[in-house]
């Protein structure tokens, strides 16, 4: 999994749900710039922040690795 492939994702589910960056990264903890950062592949999150991400997504680290697959 790349970076960018994680970001690319991150956002469609993110935007699909209608949840601004700043409203998404309120509701996991996490910062606004990170989210943004996450979103175009400059950083690499850890395995609890992806955690996070699902849980506030509403899916399962298996669905967001599905999605993953489906979009290479």
């Amino acid at each position: 999994m790349t970076d960018r492939k994680f970001g690319q994702v991150l956002k469609k589910l993110r935007t699909a749900k209608g949840i601004s960056q700043e409203d998404f990264a309120l509701n996991v903890g996490l910062h606004r710039t990170y989210i943004s950062q996450l979103e175009r592949g400059l950083k690499s999150p850890s395995l609890r922040t992806i955690e996070k991400i699902c849980r506030e997504l509403g899916i399962s680290l298996v669905q967001f690795m599905e999605h993953l697959e489906q979009d290479s």
